[in-house]
């Protein structure tokens, strides 16, 4: 599944559904993967950055080039696997990790004030001043670390 061919074969499918933990059906994988193909526009086996852009609802993204980061260069398999942070059946911990691997802009494993300031000036463009900064800062000490980001952002929802 290295290189795309043109037709999945039913081991290739139920692999892919293993590796995605079992968040897609049958038909999801194979309607993904004839996207997958579409995007793939040379038919290397991997969709680059330019591919992922030529989505425009990715494209308009304000966390577009955060997410190119994770998405660049993916074969089937991986983007089937990306998606599935996506997925209705997604655990919450699921999507958590998704989310903290998007704030994590250093991919060291922890949320810092910085990484936050990224995500708000990627979301508010030009808007956040450096007056914003000062008042985004308010108790955050430290950084996030990864084990415990459900329970960090229960905690603060619940406060």
């Amino acid at each position: 599944m290295g290189q795309a061919p043109s037709m999945l074969t039913q081991y290739d499918i139920e692999e892919v559904q293993e590796h995605c933990n079992n968040l897609f059906s049958q038909q999801e994988i194979v309607s993904l993967y004839q996207r997958f193909c579409q995007l793939d526009r040379n038919a290397k086996g991997f969709i680059s950055a330019d591919e992922f852009l030529s989505v425009p609802e990715f494209a308009m993204n304000p966390l577009s080039q955060r997410l190119l980061k994770m998405v660049d260069g993916l074969n089937f398999k991986d983007f089937v696997a990306f998606l599935s942070a996506f997925s209705a059946k997604a655990t919450i911990q699921h999507k958590i990790e998704f989310i903290f691997r998007v704030y994590d802009s250093d991919s060291n494993g922890k949320v810092s004030f910085n990484d936050i300031l990224e995500v708000l000036r990627d979301l508010s463009g030009s808007f956040l001043s450096d007056k914003h900064r000062e008042a985004c800062q308010f108790s955050f000490d430290n950084k996030i670390p990864f084990e415990k980001p459900d329970e960090i952002l229960v905690s603060y929802l619940l406060s």
